[in-house]
């Protein structure tokens, strides 16, 4: 028993290492959309290719030689398969192949020279790579922008799957699977309007409007003054009248409402 919870105990360990540390000399290293934070340690080397390109199949041999002299460079060489890693592809706005970053410590610099294994050991030897202007904060892979590209490129992989299954597998015609993804996003755009209204009106509850009272303009005119000062007199004999409470009528308002709008003439 106990040499096999030896050989268990190693099996986790080799598991639990990061893909730099299990390659041996002349590996070159897959890079995932899982596991492509390791490349934010140390010094790296990274192709992006698909296996349909004709210059990476011919870039192939001479990253496999480079990849000989990592160790001895003490830089790690990788490689991503951006038809597998569309995420990846968006997070490195990857728009010609192949394209090839270096990366040391988390910033990176975009390779523009020679694709021969003697040029990738100059580089990293002669240090070339300190003339390259790094990539700005901004679209640096591991930025919140990039993150967000990426989600888009696998949002995108993902809608590209579903419309094969409905095609292929389920057998939807074509505008059958447009109208799926119509209604799919019709039915998204009112949910998520509606958590929108929810919070607009959490955050900023709407107020209840008063009806205002009877303005009367603040600069009066001696005539406007003095028809305001008859005008409160009437309101106070009003008042002190109890016995002619609730006997108005629309007739004896007439008058109030006249001279309330001579004075706003005024």
């Amino acid at each position: 028993m106990a040499p096999l919870t030896s050989i268990s105990c190693c099996l986790l360990l080799l598991c639990l290492l990061p893909p730099a540390l299990l390659a041996r000399r002349g590996d070159v290293i897959e890079i995932t959309d899982s596991t492509w934070k390791d490349i934010l340690q140390g010094e790296w080397m990274i192709k992006f290719y698909a296996p349909w390109c004709p210059a990476c199949q011919k870039l192939q041999p001479e990253w496999e030689e480079f990849a000989e002299w990592g160790e001895d460079l003490d830089v790690n060489i990788a490689k991503v398969d951006v038809t597998a890693q569309p995420g990846l592809s968006g997070r490195f706005i990857i728009t010609a192949l192949p394209t090839i970053y270096h990366c040391k410590d988390g910033i990176f610099r975009k390779y523009q020279g020679s694709r021969t294994h003697k040029e990738f050991i100059s580089f990293i030897n002669e240090k070339e790579w300190e003339d390259l202007e790094p990539v700005s904060s901004w679209f640096s892979p591991d930025s919140l922008l990039m993150s967000g590209m990426s989600a888009l490129f696998q949002l995108s992989m993902w809608i590209r799957y579903c419309h094969n299954y409905f095609v292929e597998d389920i057998g939807l015609p074509v505008w059958g699977s447009y109208i799926v993804f119509g209604l799919l996003t019709l039915l998204l755009g009112l949910v998520l309007g509606l958590i929108l209204v929810f919070v607009a009106d959490y955050l900023c509850p709407t107020k209840r409007q008063r009806p205002q009272g009877f303005m009367y303009p603040k600069k009066l005119t001696p005539e406007a003054a003095k028809l305001l000062k008859e005008l409160e007199v009437e309101q106070n004999e009003e008042e002190d009248s109890d016995d002619d409470e609730g006997d108005e009528t629309p007739e004896d308002d007439a008058p109030k409402d006249n001279l309330r709008k001579r004075v706003v003439k005024s």
